[in-house]
C-alpha cells in the first residue's frame, strides 16, 4: 500500500512539473516561444485554434503585428539576369559564399550541393548552372491526388527535385491532390484553386530560364511569358531588394524550402531540415540572409514544415519530417532539374 501511495506521489509531482513547464513555455517571460507558437499556428488556414485555445486575440494580434513580413512592392525585372553564355577563362571570386557557388564538382557541371548551417538549422543549398533545365514537375493525378517526389523525380528523369508550392491541407494530412493558387506548366494553366493567400504571387521560370517574381492573374501571367510557376510565398528577395522581416516574419521556425536565382542565371534550391534535435528549423530572416549571401537577387519561399524533400539522384537528401514512406508526403507540384 505504501508503495502505491509513493508511486502515485510521484507521478502528480512528475506531471505537477510538467504543468508548470508548460505554463512557463506558453505563458512566462521568455516570448520566443510565445510568438513562434502563435505565428506557426496563424498561417494555416484550419489550425488557428491552436493559437485561440491558450490566448485572447488582443495578445496574437499584438504577437503577429511584432512578427510579419514587409515584402518589396515590385515585380522581378528579367534584364536583372544575364544568364553567361561562354565559360570565363578565369573566375573572382567576390567572397567565400560566390568561390562554393562557382568552383564547380569535378565531371558534374550540371549542379552542385552545398550543406549550409546557422543557428538552430542545418541544410542544402543547390546550385543549379542551367536554368533552362529547372521545369515544373506535377503529380500525374492532379486534382485527385499528390504523388511521392521520388516516384515523379524517377518518372521524370530529373537529376534533382524539390517541393514547389503549398496545396489545399485541411487536416495536415490531406492527400495533396489540390496545389493553392495558380499553377503553370509548359505554358499552360493546368489547375487554378483558390484557398489561401500565403503572400507573395507567381513565381516561375520563363522560356529563356529567367525566374520571375509577381502579383500577377493567371492571364497577366501567361502574357508575362511565364512558361512554368506556382502561386505561393512571401516573396524573399525583388531585384536585389530584400523584403522587410520583423520578428521571426510571422512564419514561425520550421523545415523550409525556397528557390531563387542568381544574376549569372544560376538557380538556387535551398531546403533547411526542422522539427529535429539537431536542426529546429529556419524562420523567414534566416531564408533572406542565407540566399542573399549566395548573391540570389530574386528569390521566393516555398511551401515548408512537412512538404519540405530534396531529391538528388533519386535519393533523398535531407530528413523530411511527414508520416509517409521515409518521412515523404504526397504533394501536387515539384521543381525540378532535368
Amino acid at each position: 500500500m505504501r508503495k502505491k501511495n509513493k508511486k502515485t506521489f510521484i507521478l502528480k509531482r512528475i506531471c505537477f512539473i510538467l504543468l508548470g513547464c508548460v505554463f512557463f513555455l506558453f505563458y512566462g517571460p521568455w516570448d520566443a516561444f510565445r510568438n513562434f507558437w502563435i505565428t506557426s499556428s496563424m498561417t494555416t488556414m484550419h489550425h488557428q485554434y491552436l493559437a485561440k485555445i491558450f490566448y485572447p486575440d488582443a495578445v496574437i494580434q499584438k504577437v503577429l503585428e511584432n512578427n510579419h513580413m514587409i515584402e518589396v512592392e515590385e515585380e522581378s525585372d528579367p534584364s536583372f539576369i544575364k544568364i553567361a553564355t561562354k565559360k570565363k577563362s578565369t573566375i573572382t571570386y567576390h567572397s567565400e559564399y560566390e568561390e562554393q557557388i562557382l568552383k564547380k564538382d569535378k565531371g558534374n557541371d550540371l549542379y552542385k550541393v552545398i550543406e549550409v548551417s546557422g543557428k538552430g538549422y542545418q541544410g542544402y543549398l543547390v546550385a543549379v548552372y542551367d536554368p533552362k533545365r529547372v521545369h515544373l514537375a506535377t503529380t500525374a493525378y492532379l486534382k485527385e491526388k499528390g504523388e511521392y517526389i521520388t516516384d515523379v523525380a524517377q518518372r521524370e528523369k530529373a537529376q534533382v527535385a524539390i517541393n514547389a508550392g503549398g496545396f489545399y491541407d485541411p487536416d495536415w494530412n490531406s492527400n495533396g491532390a489540390l496545389p493553392h493558387g495558380t499553377v503553370i506548366q509548359n505554358g499552360k494553366v493546368v489547375s487554378d484553386y483558390v484557398d489561401a493567400n500565403m503572400g507573395g504571387g507567381m513565381v516561375g521560370f520563363t522560356y529563356d530560364g529567367k525566374l520571375l517574381l509577381g502579383k500577377y492573374s493567371k492571364e497577366e501571367a501567361l502574357q508575362v511569358g511565364y512558361r512554368d510557376a506556382v502561386e505561393f510565398g512571401p516573396f524573399l528577395i525583388v531585384n536585389g531588394k530584400t523584403s522587410i522581416v520583423k520578428g521571426n516574419g510571422g512564419w514561425g521556425i520550421a523545415p523550409r524550402t525556397a528557390i531563387g536565382q542568381r544574376e549569372d542565371g544560376i538557380v538556387l534550391f535551398l531546403v533547411i531540415n526542422g522539427r529535429l534535435a539537431t536542426s529546429i528549423g529556419a524562420d523567414m530572416s534566416d531564408l533572406v540572409e542565407i540566399m542573399k549571401k549566395y548573391g540570389a537577387v530574386n528569390a521566393a519561399n516555398m511551401d515548408g514544415g512537412s512538404s519540405t524533400e530534396l531529391v538528388i539522384q533519386n535519393k533523398i537528401v535531407n530528413h523530411p519530417v511527414a508520416s509517409g514512406i521515409h518521412g515523404l508526403r504526397t504533394m501536387p507540384t515539384f521543381w525540378i532539374v532535368k
